[in-house]
Order: structure tokens, then sequence, then C-alpha cells
């Protein structure tokens, strides 16, 4: 037996339990990554990026979290004006664009360009709709070439507004999941294919160096009811929990896509894609679709099939973009803002290092309406902030994970530490996602009981550190930094007033902090017992 300096809440206890040591040399070489966190984000739509509130939100992100890109629905959308047929000639107007993206580029974030939805000129007349605010997913036959016309003036208008070196570090994705029929794209597949062919054209045509990309599909599935031209239900089939992590999953339309734009000749500069870890695409809250959630490595297992297809493809240095991902896409699941989602993107994060280019949260703010605002303050929405500014434990995730170190120097579940080549300072994650939920990632389901699940033991040493280098050490857990549990101590109050709303975004800060330091040797002994969903941020100051 050994015995163990547990912190918690920033006192030392004693604890005794058997562990074995994890040794660290931090001055071994290590592997260079990239942060494919920070690379970007997702957001509702773009008129709720108009908002002071969404703006502010914004900021905060762009500082804890150093997100490159923004990525939302309704661009071309009615309420953001930019088409207009007067005398049978089309008319453009990018004012309410121009100062959404002058916003977001003053704020050092880029657009990811979501190349969507139709203006009601361009849709298909009586256009189906989609959302309360109704986007027009009506494919148009005879309208290809507006959307063309529309896509390249719009290419060429932020070219000259911004200059071609700007727009030559954006991203163009055509669409957002075409293959949910009714969804997205009132069409086929074909047509979804024949926009991507319009959308790819007309933004090469302004600089063939622009990158565009698609097909911006949803969840992975292990079955064929996206084989077709159009979705078939009745082909579907959703497993039981003993068998749906047996089968093979794969990504929806994509080998028809990399075929179709082989055999057109067209760019793909990019593969993008949602690998949400469930086999259902759209808001499950009843029916068969609910609770069919697969296991943690679900998303590694997505992207390694992706890299496999593109290997074999004419496209296989294309990028890979999976621009939605969260615990599911359901904009009502509570777990949004429960702890275990913290612990969640940290693991899955670390684990796909080096596998795709970015893994983008969907989404960073709890301003969003794509089912209209949310009934009360806390009601399962995407985002890492609610809509009155106060931040969820995933946020505190997402936080921790900006502040590593480019260089990977260990990672051993649960543990990963890292090094910074600008200034040799380390950095390192603890974090405990329990085994009771490694074959089924929480879910709504499971708010009430995530905390039964078993701890883990920490126990690192630190070699060749500077001599009494100093360490701060955050932790997030079941009682510190979890909202839900602080906004559940005061009630759970459905409508806030001012200073409990202040008291509430003070209470969601409220991480615990504490320094300790190495010793005249440059060693440096961390031992702690990581509670259910607890993580642990180590970092050299």
């Amino acid at each position: 037996m050994k015995i163990t300096t547990l912190l918690i809440s920033g006192a030392f206890l004693l604890f005794s339990f058997s562990v074995k040591a994890q040794i660290v040399d931090v001055k071994k070489k290590g592997d260079k990554f990239d942060h494919l966190w920070s690379k970007g984000v997702g957001a509702g739509r773009a008129n709720e990026g108009l908002r002071a509130g969404w703006l502010e939100q914004l900021e905060m992100v762009k500082r804890d979290h150093g997100f490159e890109y923004v990525r939302f629905h309704g661009l071309f959308h009615d309420d953001m004006f930019p088409y207009f047929e007067k005398n049978g000639k089309a008319s453009y107007n990018w004012q309410y664009i121009d100062e959404l993206f002058d916003r977001m580029l003053n704020l050092g974030v880029k657009p990811f360009v979501e190349l969507a939805f139709f203006p009601k000129d361009i849709a298909a007349a009586n256009s189906k709709t989609q959302f309360w605010w109704k986007a027009n997913i009506s494919v148009d036959r005879n309208n290809f070439g507006k959307w063309h016309d529309l896509v390249k003036a719009f290419t060429q208008h932020v070219t000259d507004r911004y200059g071609k070196e700007e727009v030559l570090t954006w991203y163009f994705e055509v669409w957002n999941e075409p293959n949910l029929n009714p969804g997205f794209l009132d069409g086929t597949k074909s047509d979804y294919f024949r926009l991507y062919k319009e959308s790819a054209l007309a933004v090469k045509s302004v600089d063939s160096r622009y990158r565009v990309g698609g097909p911006s599909t949803s969840n992975f599935v292990s079955d064929s009811r996206f084989d077709g031209e159009v979705y078939d239900k009745n082909k579907s089939i959703f497993w039981k929990d003993d068998v749906i992590n047996t089968k093979q999953w794969k990504g929806v339309w994509i080998e028809d896509f990399l075929e179709y734009c082989k055999r057109e000749k067209l760019p793909v500069d990019f593969i993008s894609t949602h690998p949400y870890p469930t086999d259902y695409a759209l808001d499950p809250e009843t029916g068969r679709g609910r609770g069919a959630t697969r296991y943690i490595n679900s998303t590694k297992d997505d992207i390694l099939w992706l890299r496999k297809i593109l290997a074999k493809s004419k496209y296989p240095n294309a990028e890979i973009h999976l621009t939605e991902w969260s615990t599911s896409p359901n904009s009502r699941d509570q777990m949004h803002d429960h702890l275990p989602p913290a612990a969640f993107l940290i693991k899955v994060n670390l684990d796909v290092i080096g596998l795709a280019n970015s893994l983008m949260y969907w989404t960073f703010t709890d301003i969003f309406e794509e089912k209209g605002g949310g009934e009360t303050i806390f009601h399962g929405g995407f985002g890492l902030i609610n809509y009155q500014g106060i931040v969820k434990p995933s946020y505190h995730g997402y936080r921790m994970l900006h502040q590593l170190g480019d260089e990977k120097l260990y990672y051993t579940d649960p543990l990963f530490v890292s090094r910074s080549s600008k200034n040799g300072k380390i950095s390192a994650i603890a974090f405990n996602y329990p085994k009771e939920f490694e074959s089924k990632v929480p879910a709504a389901e499971h708010v009430n009981s995530y905390m039964k699940a078993s701890s883990k033991q920490l126990d690192v040493t630190f070699k060749n550190l500077e001599p009494n280098a100093l360490f701060e050490i955050e932790i997030l857990n079941n009682t510190n930094g979890n909202i839900m549990a602080k906004y559940k101590e005061l009630g759970s109050p459905q409508s806030p007033n001012r200073e409990t709303t202040q008291l509430l975004k003070n209470l969601a800060q409220g991480t615990v902090k504490t320094t300790v330091k190495a010793d005249a040797d440059g060693t440096l002994i961390f031992k702690r017992e990581l509670s259910p969903w607890e993580c642990v941020l180590l970092k050299q100051l």
C-alpha cells in the first residue's frame, strides 16, 4: 500500500489505495501535433450572429478556446436579404453578411462558409422549409444557374471586400446534411451532387485556389437507408445496446460523392461530415431512435473509416473537417448542460489527434433557435455557454484543451502530457471518463445517474523539470465548475433575476485552483483520486 496525497478543493488529505505510478520525463523528444479542437466551432444561423449576446460570447470562446473559424447555417436565407429579382434580373445585397463577417473578423474569427439555404426566388415554388425560421430547402432544377451565379457573386464580393489573401484562408462548404430528406434538402442525391458542382465551379471561377468541399452529411450509419437517391426509412435498422457497437459504420454518401467528383473532374479540397456518436440524425426526444447511442471510440472509428476511403480515392490529400459533433444531435438533450460532456470532449479530441484537420463542437452558444427558444435557461441546448452567458462544464473542457502545448510527451488514460515548443513549459490534463460509460456515450437518460460510476487513480511523477518549477492545478468536478449542481442548489429558477443570474455566472466559473512546486531536483509527484467525470489541468507557470 502507498500513502497517496489527495487534493480536494485546494486541501491536501491522506488517502490509501493501490496504484501504478506513471513517470514522465519532460526532457524527452516530443511529437508535434495540431490543436484540431481549436480549428472551428459551430453556431446556429447567420442572423443570430448579428446579436450583441452572440458576439459577446464569440469573443469569450475566442479568448478562452482559440477557435479560428465559426460555421453556421442560413447565410443565404431570406433574413440575411442576399438576393432579389427585379424585372427578371438578379440583384444582390451583401449588407447583412458584411456586418456579420466584419464583426467576426474584428474578433479574430474567420467564417467557415456554409453555402445554404435557398433564397425564396431560387428555391422551388412553395418550397418546403426547415426550422421555425423557415429555411427554404426545395430544389428547383431550373434554377441551378441562378444558384451558380449567386455563389459566384458572393465569392467575388468577399474577395473584393476582404482581399484574396484573406479569402484564401477560408473554407466553402456546400450545404448542410443534404442526405436528410425530409430534413435539410428537399431533393435527391443527384440534386445535391449537381448543387455541389455548380457551387464548386462558381467558387473556383473567382480563384482556383479557394477551398471548397462537402458533402456535409449527417452521422454515420450501419445500414443502407441512404444508399438510394433519397432516404429510405424502411431500410433503417436501430440496433440494441448489445449489438450496436459490433456493426460496421460508414459515412453517408461519401463514396458516391467522391466517385461523382472524379467522374465530373470536380475539385474536392476537403471532405466534411458529422460523426455524432448516435444512430439517429434528428432530435429523437421520443420514438425508436431515442437512446441509440454508440460507444466512446465511435468518433475515432468513423474518422479512420473516412481516412481509408480517402486514401484509395482520387482525393487522398483532401482535408478532413468534421463540421458538427457533440454527445448527441438533440438540441434538447439535457446532458449537454451537465458535467460528462467535458470529459467526453477531452478524451475524444485527444484520441483523434493527427487524424483530422478539425472536430467542430456543435455549438459555442445557446443563442440557437433551430427549434425555437429554450423553455428554460438550461434546456439541453448544444452550447458551451447558455443564453444568459453562463458557462457549462464543456466550456471548461475546451479551455483546458486550449492550454496544452504542441508537443505530446505522454498519453495513457487518464493522463495527457504536453510541452510548448515556444517556451518549453509543461501542461497536462488528467480526466476520468468512467469505464461504465465506455459502451454508451452519456445522454439525457443518464442525467440523474451519471455520478454512479467508478473513480480513477492518478499517480504521476514528472522528472527533469526546472528546479522549483511552479505549477497551477485546476479541478473541474461535480461540485466545482459544474453549474447544474449549483443551479439545483438554488432551486432551479426558471427565470432568475439579475442578481441570481450574475451569481450563476460567477459560480459557473468556480473551478478549484491551487499551486504546487517541483523540488530542487526538478521532480514533481502528483497523486489524486479522480471522481467520475473529473478533469484536472496541470499547467507550468
